[in-house]
Order: structure tokens, then sequence, then C-alpha cells
């Protein structure tokens, strides 16, 4: 499993669009932390739950086949149980950018990407490489320090 690069997270984080697959129903795990966050920051986040229909107003989607054809991004929060069914529903729904958030990675839902030619970035927390503040910006800080932080 090849180490993620700079230009690559990038590349992912600039159209500042993308669904954030695995939300959780609860409020307080880190997946609605992320949600919460980046949508602050003006990211336009579609979350997929299927068993919810919204979170605070915003709709949630029950599957990835239901997003506008305009979210060509997702990252995956999911149960490492889930990661590769979903990532490869994804690839077969033409999503070209996947982020496999730290901690919902595995080597089978990686190679699968890698092999159908998605750009993929994994392992790595999403906050500390979109506009970090507070701890996630100490999280890079501390990651460029002993040379864990992707270059191009």
């Amino acid at each position: 499993m090849a180490k993620n690069s700079l230009a690559a997270i990038n590349d992912f984080l600039q159209p500042k669009r993308f669904a954030l697959v695995g939300i959780s129903r609860d409020a307080k795990k880190f997946s609605r932390n992320v949600y919460k966050e980046l949508s602050a920051k003006g990211f336009d986040i579609y979350p997929v739950n299927p068993n919810m229909d919204d979170i605070d107003g915003v709709k949630c989607y029950h599957d990835i086949s239901e997003l506008p054809p305009n979210v060509n991004r997702i990252v995956f929060m999911t149960p490492k149980s889930q990661t590769l069914a979903t990532v490869e529903t994804a690839i077969n729904a033409g999503i070209s950018h996947l982020w496999i958030q730290q901690g919902a990675e595995t080597k089978e839902a990686v190679d699968l990407a890698t092999q159908k030619g998605a750009k993929l970035v994994y392992g790595t927390c999403i906050l500390m490489h979109s506009e970090p503040d507070g701890v996630h910006k100490f999280h890079g800080f501390l990651a460029k320090l002993f040379g864990a932080f992707p270059k191009n």
C-alpha cells in the first residue's frame, strides 16, 4: 500500500464537496464531529446512512446510489467490516475519488480501490488536512516533525 501524496489529498479536498459514508446517528461520535467541523468551514457534505433521513434538517442519503451526479468524492467512516463493500459500491457507481478515513481502512478495500484505478487517500484523518485548527493542526505539526506528513 503506497503512501498518500499531498497532491492527492489536495486534489480530493479542492472542490470542497463530498459524501460522508458511515456518518453516525449518535451526535457524539467522531463522524458527526467531522461533519460539523467541515460544514462550518464551508465544505458541502452529503451524509450517507441507511438509518437516517436527515441531520439537523440536512438530507441524509440512504445509499451511495442516491447521491447527486455532481458528487464524485466519498469519505468512508464506516466500520472496517463494512468498508470493502461500500468501497466496491462507490467504485461501481463511478465515484472516482475515495478517502478511507484513518481507522476505517482495510487492506482489501485499499487493494480494490487501487486495482480499479480510483484516486485514493487512506489511513489519515481528513481533519488534519482540511483547514486544520486546534488539535488537528497540532497533529499535523507532529506528523511533519516526525516525517509522517504526506509529501508530493
